[in-house]
């Protein structure tokens, strides 16, 4: 795998609304089989997805943006934990770093968005193997800082499926499946950085683990990809020890 970071202009809220515009500007080719991982940064601001710092409560915003989250007071560190679009996060996913002032929520609808610009860039480049990622960065438990995380992506599979394979030493594997979407959002956040690179673009290259499909991805697939917490999810016992509370964006 090849990972390109592209460096563009300092994208800033309220001045930039255009990100087609952006990626005319700094995408001049693009080869058949690669991934572009776009931060999820650069979409919120195009999409006006942002509120002045100082301008409305933030634990409030949080709840609003959440659909699950926990009480500062919990929290050694005194942050909101909370499960947004069914990834676990701090404050939902909203950001100060690099918002000149602003909070940065996620974008409205970032499968969509995804969708859509495979869709453009396609026909732009004349490509049919074309794949999208939509990353921002999170903490994982029991480790220290950052790690990426893809919160839409078009044009590939999400998960190289292995159950019923058989491993290096014949034994059948029974629950085993690669995460593709996330694994390339990691690889893709490390390039891209998280401090003043101005690197909000990447180029990932030499890809033949993924699987590119020329249709978006069908619902059926974007329901398996995240798991039923209630349900299925293997850290259940840990996830429903505490008493989650609702947010605004869980009540939709």
């Amino acid at each position: 795998m090849i990972i390109k970071p592209v460096k563009t202009h300092k994208v800033r809220p309220g001045k930039d609304g255009d990100l087609r515009a952006i990626l005319d500007r700094y995408l001049s080719s693009l080869q058949e089989g690669s991934v572009v991982a776009i931060t999820s940064k650069i979409v919120a601001i195009c999409e006006g997805r942002f509120v002045r710092v100082g301008s409305t409560d933030k634990d409030a915003l949080i709840r609003q943006e959440s659909e699950y989250y926990l009480p500062r007071k919990l929290n050694k560190y005194g942050v909101m934990l909370t499960i947004k679009r069914n990834i676990l996060a701090p404050s939902a996913g909203i950001d100060e770093s690099n918002a000149e002032g602003h909070y940065i929520l996620w974008p409205k609808d970032p499968q969509k968005t995804a969708n859509e610009i495979r869709a453009y860039l396609r026909k732009k480049y004349r490509l049919k193997k074309l794949g999208i990622i939509i990353t921002d960065s999170r903490t994982l438990p029991l480790r220290w800082g950052t790690i990426g995380v893809c919160l839409a992506y078009s044009g590939f599979k999400s998960l190289n499926n292995y159950i019923g394979k058989k491993d290096l030493f014949g034994r059948k594997l029974n629950v085993t499946q690669s995460n593709v979407a996330d694994s390339l959002a990691v690889a893709a956040v490390l390039a891209m950085g998280e401090g003043d690179e101005r690197t909000p673009l990447a180029l990932l290259e030499d890809l033949p683990f993924v699987q590119f499909r020329e249709a978006d991805p069908p619902i059926s697939e974007l329901k398996m990809f995240n798991v039923d917490m209630q349900k299925d999810d293997m850290y259940a016992p840990v996830l429903q020890a505490v008493e989650w509370r609702k947010g605004k964006s869980g009540e939709k």
